[in-house]
């Protein structure tokens, strides 16, 4: 009876202490992984994940900070130019991070290449890259932890109020000094000045309404184009499917476009202004009348065939809208 009664207690104590042990044993595993995590982040901004590590430090609990990850394709044989370009940004925004007020275990920032860990994409269910998640330190991904690359682009800025929004952690981006502005600006200066003082005695060139009128018109084509947006919000070039291999120039969305897409507008419009100023010139100008003529032709030609691409272009961006001309 006396053994049976003992037997009894020590299950007792043994049931009684096992929470302790347990939640002992998780707050060890939890520092282990912190521990190892500032180890690599103190050797690199981004830590660089594959399918093992990925299921030990992410995915598996216990874990009690953030990870931000770029999913990515950066071999040479992927031909992922938007990769490269992300990955740059999102080496700027790790490295703010790391070397500023804001560095805390509270985050971290890693990726995950496609050819070292291929089995994380499939687990996923990602076919594209690259893509940038945030990983919560308790429950499940949320749509807005799914950063919105093709809205938002991938510049620094634009991932570090992302961040903010998701972690509460303010992160002020510090990018590496570039003196390709200032010496280009430089140079121009240096140019224009040099020219200035070889054309000292005869400055009428100044008030040539041809040169101001001409420079006017460069920097509104540049403006209408979307080159401040570019500037802004830094989106890729272009995007190329994983799957079909196909190169899309023009964003499918309103919200939205590629660099490519702008330089495309950018020549359009300007194929529409000299197709106006031919006009122009062949109502004003004195020349005869064959040239003129031939300017009215060619003018209208002008007008008529790239208005038609920029609407075309419009009515694929805005979805329903129902007029076209010339082409669909």
């Amino acid at each position: 009876m006396f053994v049976k009664l003992l037997s009894v207690l020590l299950l007792f104590m043994i049931f009684y202490n096992e929470p302790a042990w347990a939640q002992k044993k998780k707050e060890t595993l939890m520092s282990e992984k912190v521990t190892q995590m500032m180890e690599w982040a103190s050797k690199r901004s981004v830590i660089r994940l594959n399918g093992d590590k990925f299921r030990r430090f992410v995915k598996a609990p216990p874990r009690n900070f953030s990870v931000i990850i770029m999913f990515t394709a950066l071999q040479p044989q992927r031909q992922c130019a938007v990769c490269r370009q992300a990955d740059e940004e999102f080496m700027v925004l790790a490295n703010s991070w790391r070397y500023s007020s804001a560095f805390t275990n509270k985050v971290f920032f890693a990726s995950v290449d496609f050819d070292e860990g291929s089995d994380v994409f499939q687990m996923l269910g990602m076919n594209s890259a690259p893509t940038f998640l945030h990983f919560p330190p308790k429950g499940k991904l949320r749509k807005s932890d799914t950063y919105e690359l093709q809205v938002r682009g991938f510049a620094a800025e634009q991932l570090a109020r992302w961040v903010a929004d998701r972690t509460d952690v303010q992160i002020r981006v510090i990018r590496p000094p570039n003196y390709a502005g200032p010496l280009l600006l430089g140079f121009l200066l240096a140019v224009i000045g040099g020219l200035a003082y070889l054309r000292r005695h005869n400055l009428e060139f100044l008030f040539n309404r041809n040169v101001w009128a001409f420079s006017a018109l460069c920097f509104v084509l540049i403006m209408i184009s979307g080159q401040m947006w570019n500037h802004i919000r830094g989106p890729p070039y272009a995007h190329k499917n994983p799957n079909t291999g196909e190169i899309s120039y023009i964003h499918g969305s309103s919200q939205a476009q590629f660099v490519a897409e702008t330089h495309i507008i950018l020549f359009f419009n300007a194929a529409v202004t000299m197709g106006m100023v031919l006009l122009c010139e062949a109502a004003t100008s004195n020349l005869d009348t064959g040239k003129r003529k031939m300017m009215c032709v060619t003018g209208i030609g002008l007008l008529m065939l790239f208005f038609s691409w920029l609407l075309s272009i419009f009515r694929k961006k805005y979805q329903g809208y129902p007029y076209s001309f010339l082409m669909r």
